[in-house]
């Protein structure tokens, strides 16, 4: 949950540490520091976090004692805007697979230049070393943000990628730029946790689809993921039309959960306890992700929610 505390640079504040002291009182297992662009080309908001130098990860690493000091392990989200980004945050570039623009619901974004291999190496490179530093800050976990029409969701889906070469053709291409990122960062970091949120499904007729998840899925976790976090994709972040009520993307996870053996998080407005409970009984999903009800009021959440089976 973007928390928009950073300088425009991406550097921690006083508020950045302030808003992870009141996270922590949670009492989550996992907190997962929120998307951090890995380049600036990669910026999708003007305060938004960054990992891309050495110089980020002093006050990373701050962020990163509290959430160990609680108690919790300690993620951090990588993230490069992609095309959904704007050419007046990154220095006027805006890269994506393909001539396309990412179908996002509440606006009309610009049409991305397509990537070159070079921009392509430069990508994969960006989120290599966000890992590293990652690593050296004293996290324990990263994720990288592939859904909610980001750059990553953006090289799976092929509403977005309609490249003809290694990178596109079919589902096993366009999912090259993750899986070679994955493989490269597991190489060098044996003991990190790794997570991916992919989407269930994109929720646009053309895109992904919930058996394009599964087969996402298992490549990652044949390539090395320890847990997959499912959400949305290509439209955003925003609830669908037709889902309602608590947990409306768990349907989604759940149809992935079953074909995978690694923890499969379940997303989408959860608020209560007693809901985490339910489904993990149900075998619904292995791990839960709570956040605007949490931000609320972090510590009121934890000591009315954390009593039950969990």
């Amino acid at each position: 949950m973007a928390s928009e505390t950073a300088t425009e640079e991406g550097f921690v504040t006083t508020n950045t540490i302030r808003h992870y002291q009141n996270l922590a009182e949670a009492g989550a297992g996992l907190l997962i520091v929120e998307y951090t662009f890995v380049h600036p080309s990669g910026r999708s908001e003007k305060n938004q976090l960054g990992i891309s130098t050495d110089a980020h990860g002093e006050g990373l690493s701050k962020i990163a004692k509290i959430i160990r000091d609680s108690g919790a392990v300690a993620g951090i989200q990588f993230s490069h805007g992609g095309s959904k980004s704007e050419r007046g945050l990154t220095g006027g570039v805006l890269m994506g697979p393909s001539a396309v623009a990412v179908p996002v619901k509440d606006k009309q974004t610009e049409i991305a230049d397509p990537m070159t291999l070079e921009e392509i190496n430069l990508w994969k490179d960006s989120f290599i070393a966000a890992a590293d530093r990652a690593v050296t800050a004293g996290f324990d976990l990263i994720e990288l943000h592939s859904a909610h029409g980001y750059g990553l969701n953006q090289w799976l889906s092929p509403l977005t990628n309609k490249r003809d070469d290694i990178y596109g053709r079919d589902l096993n291409g366009r999912a090259r730029m993750l899986l070679e990122i994955v493989h490269a960062i597991r190489a060098r970091h044996p003991g990190l946790l790794i997570s991916v949120r992919i989407p269930g499904q994109d929720f646009i007729e053309g895109g992904l689809t919930n058996a394009d998840s599964i087969c996402i899925a298992k490549s990652l976790e044949d390539a090395g993921v320890d847990i997959i976090n499912v959400s949305s994709g290509v439209g955003g972040w925003r609830r669908p039309a037709l889902r309602v009520g608590e947990g409306y993307l768990v349907s989604d996870a759940a149809k992935i959960q079953p074909h995978i053996k690694i923890p499969v998080i379940g997303v989408g407005g959860i608020e209560t306890g007693g809901f985490i409970d339910q489904a993990l009984n149900e075998g619904l999903f292995s791990l839960a992700a709570v956040g605007r009800a949490i931000l609320k009021a972090p510590k009121d959440w934890g000591e009315n929610n954390l009593h039950g089976s969990i």
